[in-house]
């Protein structure tokens, strides 16, 4: 088997992958009465005709990545994290309690000091499905969910109580929200309503390959990933590598929810998750679980995204189309990771193709 049949072989599935992703998707647009062609173009063109546009598919592309990143850390080590959205809660009341309780401090000093704090609230978050997995074999599946909800009513709980913003009660509308926070923990824009959280996405990515590929400690945790009982064998700690590599993804879930808050609402609202934790998820898997692959797959959920709330004004399609799409997307790219991952069937394909030349020859 040729290094060169191989690489077309992938190609080959990826293409089929894309082309069974769209035909499916423009089934379902069909069903529901949409132009297909022209929600297509809505969704994925228009948003890039004009800066304005580019600029909202970025900001919503940054929180993307930086779970996405997390996301694969966890999945290279072998245990599935579906907890960020919970993880990204976490992170943003840390990071408004930080702004809140310091609203004076220096810009140089309270701006990091809240993003850490952020990175601990998600990390934290992190470590119980992670230490229950590792010690108790736990199921992070189960643990990840029940915390995503005990997180999501917690953030509520805070919005409604020792976060609610005064004025909300002085004029008794009592609008779930905290007050605006200090500009000292704000982050500077670039264009518009696109932050520096672009930056610190690119960044991340950059040292997460550094340190997946290029330190001993990310061989351990591939190694852990990829065969739990050869990397025992091997001497490696595997339950400490599962722990640590969930708190490094449950941190960069946190230190989303930190970006987002400082970047782009500057106070803390209902909603500002905005499925972030779940379409993370996608993203990575999309990206195939490298940091390098993960940029452009955020740009295009990002894309995605933001042409879904175009998409009721020009065409009449509901702005929830964009997650059935993705549900499309989930199960093929699943497909054909399985189908990439079948050595037994490549080799199959391989000597398929070798007795077809033999007979033409």
């Amino acid at each position: 088997m040729t290094k060169g049949f191989i690489i077309a072989f992938k190609a080959v599935i990826i293409f089929l992958a894309v082309v069974i992703a769209i035909l499916m998707a423009s089934v379902i647009l069909w069903i529901i009465g949409a132009d297909v062609s022209a929600t297509f173009y809505t969704i994925c063109i228009e948003p890039l005709s004009k800066m304005l546009h580019l600029s909202e598919v970025l900001i919503r592309a940054i929180p993307l990545c930086i779970i996405a990143l997390g996301i694969s850390v966890a999945y290279r080590s072998g245990i599935i994290n579906i907890g960020a959205e919970g993880q990204m809660a976490m992170g943003l009341l840390a990071f408004t309690g930080v702004a809140l309780a310091f609203p004076d401090v220096p810009r140089p000093l309270l701006l990091p000091l809240a993003l850490i704090a952020s990175v601990i609230g998600g990390g934290v978050w992190g470590f119980i499905p992670g230490i229950l997995k590792a010690k108790l074999n736990v199921s992070e599946l189960l643990s990840t969910v029940m915390l995503n909800y005990i997180a999501a009513q917690f953030y509520s709980l805070c919005l409604r109580t020792i976060y609610l913003d005064p004025a909300e009660q002085v004029y008794g509308t009592g609008t779930p929200q905290s007050m605006r926070l200090t500009e000292n923990v704000w982050l500077g824009r670039l264009t518009g309503r696109l932050h520096y959280g672009i930056i610190i996405a690119i960044v991340l990515a950059f040292l997460i390959f550094v340190l997946m590929w290029k330190t001993s400690i990310g061989f351990k945790m591939r190694a852990s990933g990829s065969g739990a009982r050869a990397a025992r064998y091997a001497g490696i700690s595997v339950g400490f590598y599962v722990t640590v590599s969930m708190v490094i993804s449950g941190a960069f879930a946190g230190l989303a929810g930190g970006v987002e808050l400082a970047g782009v609402h500057r106070r803390a609202i209902e909603g500002i998750t905005n499925n972030y934790g779940f379409s993370g998820v996608v993203v990575a898997l999309f990206g195939g679980l490298h940091p390098f692959g993960i940029i452009p797959a955020s740009f295009f959920f990002g894309l995605m995204i933001y042409g879904a709330t175009l998409a009721p004004s020009k065409v009449g399609v509901p702005a929830n189309i964009v997650q059935v799409m993705q549900g499309i997307i989930i199960i093929v790219i699943v497909t054909a990771q399985m189908v990439l991952s079948n050595a037994y069937f490549r080799d199959r394909v391989w000597r398929r193709i070798q007795s077809m030349r033999k007979k033409e020859a």
